[in-house]
């Protein structure tokens, strides 16, 4: 026969399971009170694939103030450059997915980084959300004033007259600099010399004095040397005249039809961010962007911006893996 229960034990068991039952609801109401918190309720970062002083560092400066001032919060831009842009990127795909650390980075980071480099610890379409796309900004072939081709279809029938005597800078291995070089070579059929540079800025400087045929700058850096008049502009990678260059033609315009290449720079999250975050970063990302005095300092720049919602930078994303990835395999590039 079982022992009798005592009143003290009845009691105790009671409060055992009243405990229970109150941690319980504890638990279970803390998602809910978390999502009742309104968004930002604290800083936001940004960490940058750039280093100080570049232009993509310029139009994060400009438009963290702006989106500060409406979230009612700071936004702090932390400069992470490295790896093309891969640790930056790579550090906001593992961070929380709060909406609290946000990435901006360029096509190489959010799109050619895991064809050109298998070991990328990030897979851009799974492992982050997309915002908005910030600016697009296309290339510009240049080349020293004596350069004789004026037009792009000058430089395509120089090459094929004297193959391989033709040579074309660029930014370095896996750049969109690069790929931009490629396919036009891929494009044209031109037998042509591609050198990788350690940044776009000594390419071009060796372009300027002649040391190569010709180089693939960014517009940021050739810009000056080209209202100054001492290096040539034959064509822009876009499919439409860039803004900063608007008497400088496409390259289907001066000769190679259907040719188009242009540099973008986008603003992430990393990928499980609620739906109602990503859309009101984009909403704030598409305000700063169009408020007029940040237009006319990303023009000045050299670049053109390009607000968007994150359907759009999730195509676009999707569009540039498939379009370099063709281009890497067809043409046998090698990204070392």
């Amino acid at each position: 026969m079982p022992p009798p229960i005592k009143h003290g034990d009845i009691m105790h068991r009671s409060l055992k399971l009243a405990a229970g039952f109150l941690a319980l609801g504890f638990t279970l109401s803390q998602p809910a009170c978390a999502q009742n918190t309104p968004y930002p309720s604290k800083p936001i970062k940004i960490i940058l694939a750039f280093p100080p002083g570049g232009s993509a560092d310029l139009i994060a400066r400009l438009v963290a103030p702006a989106m500060s001032e409406r979230f009612g919060q700071p936004v702090i831009v932390e400069n992470r450059p490295g790896a093309g842009g891969a640790i930056a990127i790579g550090a906001v795909a593992k961070a929380p997915p709060d909406g609290y650390t946000i990435g901006v980075g360029a096509a190489g980071a959010l799109a050619i980084s895991g064809i050109a480099n298998k070991r990328t610890l990030y897979d851009p379409l799974k492992d982050l959300a997309p915002i908005g796309i910030m600016i697009q900004a296309p290339f510009v072939l240049v080349a020293n004033n004596a350069f004789k081709p004026k037009t792009i279809a000058d430089v395509i029938a120089e090459g094929k007259s004297k193959p391989g005597t033709l040579s074309v800078g660029h930014g370095g291995p896996g750049t969109m600099m690069h790929l931009s070089t490629e396919l036009f070579k891929h494009m044209s059929h031109v037998d042509a010399v591609v050198l990788p540079y350690k940044g776009t800025a000594p390419a071009t400087m060796d372009a300027m004095a002649g040391q190569i045929s010709l180089a693939m700058s960014d517009i940021p850096t050739a810009l000056p040397y080209i209202k100054g008049g001492r290096l040539k502009a034959i064509a822009v990678t876009s499919g439409k005249r860039s803004s900063s260059l608007p008497d400088v033609p496409t390259f289907d315009e001066s000769g190679l039809p259907k040719y188009s290449a242009t540099g973008w720079i986008a603003m992430v999250a990393p990928a499980g961010t609620p739906p109602a975050i990503v859309q009101r970063l984009n909403t704030e990302l598409v305000a700063a962007l169009n408020q007029p005095a940040i237009r006319e300092k990303i023009i000045a720049s050299g670049s053109d911006p390009a607000p968007g919602t994150p359907a759009e930078l999730s195509q676009l994303m999707r569009t540039e893996i498939t379009k370099w990835e063709t281009l890497i395999n067809e043409a046998k590039i090698k990204i070392e």
